[in-house]
């Protein structure tokens, strides 16, 4: 080695050394609360979620228990109601649509070839409010508080008079808090894909899961502030006695409306991002360019648009008039359209390849089979005549869970194995993998599909037990043992996870040989991310590299300060840098004062007016620019 080589070695040891300072996150107990990474707290969302999850399962295996025989006297109806609405506001509000949004806070930056998103404290804000809210309502069911009119809690079952404890005080008002983690997340994916991607990275070269996340935030910013603004009147009319939806003086079905405008393109939310992980799962897995890139995205963006539309699917049997009814059938209809031109695509791919049959693409394969069979009966159910013999049955449970499990939690799955070792540096265990994902998909179907006969012999849902002539113990038995091998399924993943911690083996930077961006710096990524901000001269930026022997950088971002490079919106031209702040308790503080505003109206109306001037104080010292001042000492030294 020169003595010129030397000296570059040197400063480029002192170039990372630096970066890893500037941008490591505190250690320590303290310190947890202090951290605006994107990747620690994306991995928290990861974490919290599939706890959440774990949870939600548990509380699925005690409804099991009870509807295993007739008149099983195991919970009592209003425990069984607990019980029932906690894991519906579970698996919908504090799994689903938080650890998609957990995957997409760590894997987009890095997907985009940019060092953290664009707003780090307020991402670290929207982390603190969903872990506060989910504490929240788990601590009101260990009370025996939790509220028991199901997680969509329609009026005048949900008004004080029917539902006089606190339970859908709880609901009303944690939900609304809830909701501002999600928003939050939206807000700052959609600014960090529109400004924060690498050059050459134009809105045609952006991988399939960056569009995917893209869609689900639009979405988000467009359903959830409905959803918040029903909350609160249903809040007002159980407090103030405000009669937004009181029979007579209100409108029980105008609940109904909001709740899903909300509701179903919620569905989407969570299902529209396993899209995305399903192409990148593809594209990796057969090592060719994905067949229809432009039908895919349009696909995408035509499944939010759509999915706005169809919120009447759910209320066929309320008695609205027949033509407003029909219009929703074409709609319910339509939105299978560009989900077959998706499947279609992934096909196409696969077809006259030899794809590698690992865990993350059994997973995707288990997709298409059940993700199917719930697309076919949800085609079925936009019809007014069968839905209004099947919409309180059994049935409806049954396309439920093939449409969300088949359509996001298989794919989910997948992508955790993907993405496990971007996440931790070691790959998952592939036999145990596999033979989880056998005990998944069999005692998925051994488990939901019974129901649809369950459904169409007169079973209703949301009922704690039933008689025993009525004939449906025998498959109600069966259905319960089968959950059991759908747990151990889920059990043996989790196995795996904690597992290959210690005893995984070790990944490299890319071990499936993949092209996107994240597979280009080190597993697990440093702080930094990206020592230089790469620069992209194709879809599949990391095989163009291959192509290529010299790969061009980004130069002049700074590295003695946490700064990022901004890019044009449409063609990702270098426009300026900005610079990001540091590690702060602000974050924390702030949603634990929003926190108290909003769940101590539950208990006394001062606690509004404490919880709005601790806020005021928590963003005072948020925006104090101590920072600022501190620089400007420096440079002037």
């Amino acid at each position: 080695m020169t003595s010129h080589e030397r000296i570059q070695a040197i400063d480029s040891s002192e170039e990372i050394q630096l970066l890893t300072e500037v941008w490591r996150s505190p250690p320590g107990f303290f310190g947890w609360f202090t951290h605006v990474n994107q990747t620690s707290i994306g991995k928290r969302f990861i974490i919290t979620g599939f706890v959440f999850f774990i949870l939600g399962g548990v509380l699925a295996l005690l409804m099991r228990f009870q509807l295993a025989t007739p008149e099983n006297e195991f919970l009592d109806p209003d425990l069984y109601n607990q019980i029932f609405t906690m894991h519906g506001i579970t698996m919908m509000f504090l799994f689903a649509v938080p650890i998609m949004e957990g995957f997409a806070i760590y894997i987009i930056p890095l997907m985009l070839g940019t060092r953290d998103m664009s707003f780090p404290r307020l991402n670290a804000f929207g982390y603190y409010v969903y872990l506060i809210a989910g504490a929240a309502m788990y601590l009101s069911l260990f009370l025996g508080m939790a509220p028991a009119v199901g997680w969509f809690a329609y009026p005048p079952l949900a008004d004080a008079r029917h539902s006089p404890g606190m339970g859908v005080d709880f609901y009303a008002t944690v939900i609304t808090f809830m909701e501002i983690s999600a928003l939050v997340a939206a807000v700052e994916l959609i600014v960090t894909i529109f400004k924060q991607r690498a050059p050459g990275m134009s809105l045609n070269r952006m991988p399939l899961f960056v569009w995917s996340i893209l869609v689900m935030s639009f979405m988000i910013v467009f359903a959830m502030p409905p959803l918040m603004v029903t909350s609160i009147m249903l809040a007002l009319d159980r407090t103030v006695g405000a009669h937004f939806f009181t029979p007579g003086s209100g409108d029980p079905l105008l609940w109904q409306h909001l709740f899903w405008f909300f509701g179903h393109p919620e569905v989407y939310i969570i299902f529209v991002p396993a899209l995305g992980m399903i192409s990148s799962i593809i594209i990796t897995f057969t090592r060719r360019p994905i067949f229809g890139y432009t039908a895919l995205v349009l696909s995408l963006v035509a499944t939010g648009f759509i999915g706005f539309g169809l919120w009447v699917h759910h209320m066929y049997t309320t008695g609205l008039p027949h033509l407003a009814a029909n219009f929703f059938t074409a709609a319910s209809s339509m939105i299978a359209i560009p989900s077959g031109v998706q499947v279609f695509c992934w096909l196409a791919s696969l077809w006259g390849t030899r794809p590698r049959f690992a865990t993350p693409l059994l997973y995707v394969l288990g997709f298409f089979f059940i993700f199917v069979i719930g697309g076919l009966s949800g085609v079925m159910v936009a019809s007014v005549p069968f839905d209004t013999q099947v919409h309180d049955t059994y049935f409806l449970v049954a396309h439920f869970h093939y449409v969300l499990i088949g359509g996001a939690v298989f794919p989910l799955f997948g992508g955790l194995y993907y993405w496990y070792p971007k996440l931790t540096g070691r790959l998952m265990s592939e036999a145990l993998g596999k033979a989880s994902f056998w005990l998944t998909f069999i005692g998925f179907n051994l488990t939901f599909f019974p129901m649809h006969y369950l459904g169409l012999q007169g079973m209703p849902r949301r009922v704690y037990t039933y008689l025993e002539p009525l004939g449906w113990g025998d498959l109600n038995l069966f259905v319960s043992l089968s959950s059991g091998l759908l747990a151990a399924g889920f059990l043996a993943t989790f196995v795996n996870v904690f597992r290959s911690l210690k005893r995984g083996r070790p990944a490299g930077d890319n071990p499936w040989d993949a092209d996107s961006l994240e597979w280009g710096t080190a597993s697990p990524p440093p702080p930094y991310n990206f020592r230089y901000i790469p620069v992209v001269m194709g879809r599949y930026p990391l095989w163009e590299h291959l192509k290529n022997q010299e790969v061009p950088v980004v130069t002049g971002i700074r590295s003695d300060r946490r700064e990022l490079l901004v890019t044009s919106l449409l063609d990702a031209h270098p426009e300026s840098r900005s610079k990001m702040p540091g590690p702060t308790v602000w974050p924390l503080l702030l949603a634990l004062a929003v926190g108290i505003g909003f769940g101590g109206f539950i208990f006394h109306n001062i606690f509004p007016v404490v919880g709005f001037i601790l806020s005021f104080i928590a963003i005072v010292g948020w925006f104090w620019p101590r920072q600022l001042a501190r620089e400007a000492r420096e440079e002037s030294s």
